[in-house]
């Protein structure tokens, strides 16, 4: 059964018990990184997943808090002698900025570097992104500062998951997470392209979703379980680092 481990919860600024979030989706064919921050390696050997295995990255936007970790992530794999592909999908906008970003480190001459696949998305709702024996992954475009992508995963085996990122409230959060088993909504708070724990709990419950995760929030905040409970009846709790949740 796939599951979901929670690498990262933090907003943009962490401290000693809270990454920066990012996460991995784990399947037998499939290790698929959704965004990549702090110090990816390190976290995925605490969850023990190895590094190398990761055969797809998820980029949902180009933020320092969402993409800082792809360079030592990329050297790091590279060092450890790496000879798979790796698959990475995003919007335009992120995917360029990255390669441009690589390019300082002139990575094109790393020797005997393995081969990195870029998968430029379309801005549009419910696009493809991977699809497989055990799960397949949508995105569609949300509300935030700059383009960013939020993500529906559907396993075969019946669980649904929606993951909103970095978002104002907005309908296409509502879409991606419509009947899902479990949403994870950012509330960073109420102000230009994030989200109030509230505002989570109202989008959850118009998605009719079972269960809502809080993410990518401020660790030092203590009110956000009970205001996302006021807008939404089910089961709300906070995604901690290195949560595990099966689809």
């Amino acid at each position: 059964m796939p599951e979901l481990i929670i690498l990262g919860s933090a907003h943009a600024i962490p401290d000693t018990n809270h990454e920066n979030t990012h996460m991995v989706l784990v399947g037998e064919q499939h290790r698929v990184l959704i965004d990549c921050s702090g110090s990816p390696i390190v976290r995925l050997q605490k969850a023990g997943v190895d590094p190398n295995s990761l055969t797809d990255l998820i980029l949902t936007h180009f933020h320092p808090d969402h993409v800082s970790g792809v360079p030592p992530l990329l050297m790091s794999m590279w060092l450890l002698g790496r000879k798979t592909p790796l698959d990475i999908y995003g919007l335009p906008h992120t995917l360029d900025r990255i390669e441009q970003t690589m390019q300082f480190f002139d990575w094109k001459h790393w020797p005997n570097f393995f081969p990195v696949i870029f998968h430029r998305l379309p801005v549009e709702r419910m696009t493809p992104v991977l699809t497989g024996d055990e799960f397949r992954i949508f995105a569609s475009p949300v509300h935030h500062l700059i383009p960013t992508i939020g993500l529906r995963i559907e396993a075969v085996s019946g669980g649904t998951l929606a993951y909103s990122c970095d978002t104002e409230p907005c309908d296409e959060v509502v879409e991606l997470a419509n009947g899902a088993d479990i949403l994870i909504h950012e509330t960073s708070g109420d102000f230009q392209g994030h989200t109030s724990a509230s505002q989570a709990g109202n989008i959850a419950s118009r998605a009719e979703v079972d269960t809502l995760y809080l993410i990518h929030y401020d660790p030092q905040e203590t009110n956000l379980l009970p205001e996302a409970k006021k807008e939404f009846p089910g089961k709300v709790a906070l995604a901690e680092d290195f949560l595990r949740i099966p689809l």
